[in-house]
């Protein structure tokens, strides 16, 4: 699935775009931002998180890291991070792939705020070696996100 489905809500929700199939892996954010050519910031990761009985996914700047206490606020209760196995089965794509196009199950999706530092990010494409590049609000706009502030403020470069 997971490729084929992301490949699929691709081509009815923005034909346009292509998906950048790599031979070599872009599963953690470092080996993406050097196989694509950009700043580790412009790669936009997809974390699955559980509160209680719900999961949901929120993609956030690749150099951000979440904010416990921002997410405890907004969702009401404390985050967990799925296994594996979990994360698979609930998105249709693997860890280092997972991205919030064609899901194996409708997932509430989540932009965070640190993304609108770029006007293009590089989210994975349901593979360990695929991605695809993106205007951020166009992101947010096709896979219906809510914008939301849920990481720790980012130290960039003056």
């Amino acid at each position: 699935m997971s490729l084929e489905s992301a490949r699929a809500f691709l081509k009815e929700k923005a034909p346009d775009l292509e998906i950048i199939e790599l031979e070599v892996s872009t599963a953690t954010v470092a080996l993406a931002a050097e196989a694509h050519g950009v700043e580790p910031g412009r790669i936009a990761k997809t974390l699955s998180l559980r509160f209680g009985d719900d999961v949901v996914l929120v993609v956030a700047r690749g150099d951000a890291r979440l904010d416990n206490r921002k997410l405890k606020t907004h969702f009401g209760t404390k985050a967990r991070m799925p296994g594996p196995e979990e994360v698979a089965a609930l998105t249709g794509h693997p860890v280092g792939g997972v991205c919030p196009f064609g899901l194996a199950t409708p997932l509430p999706v989540y932009c965070d705020v640190s993304l609108k530092a770029f006007d293009e990010v590089v989210p994975a494409a349901g593979s360990t070696h695929s991605a695809v590049r993106i205007g951020t609000q166009r992101l947010a706009e096709i896979v219906g996100a809510t914008w939301i502030d849920v990481c720790q403020e980012v130290d960039t470069p003056a």
